[in-house]
């Protein structure tokens, strides 16, 4: 009897070889990271995304269509922490997928140091870390 083959999607594909690559990062230990000083927290989900979850307290909004060339310390178009290629990059989708994806196409920008949040904003959230907007006690929903 022949048994139906696992065949991965080529998204899967793609988020397993992007994962690979990174040292991915809890939502605790992200936040100790960022309280300390040692990296920056990007939210690139949209805005209306945003407006329904609620926001990371302290993160930088940098939307994943224009996010390598915001955090490029080479673009013309970079933010002001955008200082160099070993700034620890931290970046945050609602559940760790788009993320992923997103922090190791900073790698191949060259910043050596970029990571995704596991889990994403839901993890962060579940977590109890602080949130604002929707997601945040007493927030609107």
């Amino acid at each position: 009897m022949n048994r139906p083959t696992t065949v991965r999607s080529g998204i899967d594909r793609l988020l397993a070889r992007a994962r690979a690559r990174l040292e991915r990062i809890g939502p605790e230990e992200a936040a100790a990271e960022i309280a300390a000083g040692e990296a920056l927290l990007v939210d690139i989900r949209p805005a209306a995304q945003r407006a329904r979850e609620g926001e990371f307290a302290d993160a930088l909004v940098i939307e994943r269509n224009v996010l390598e060339w915001r955090l490029d310390p080479l673009s013309d178009a970079r933010i002001t922490e955008a200082t160099g290629p070993d700034v620890r990059w931290i970046v945050a989708c609602s559940e760790g997928y788009t993320s992923s994806l997103a922090a190791a196409s900073l790698l191949d920008v060259g910043l050596t140091r970029a990571t995704d949040l596991e889990g994403g904003f839901q993890a962060w959230l579940r977590a109890g870390l602080p949130v604002k907007g929707a997601g945040a006690p007493g927030g609107s929903s």
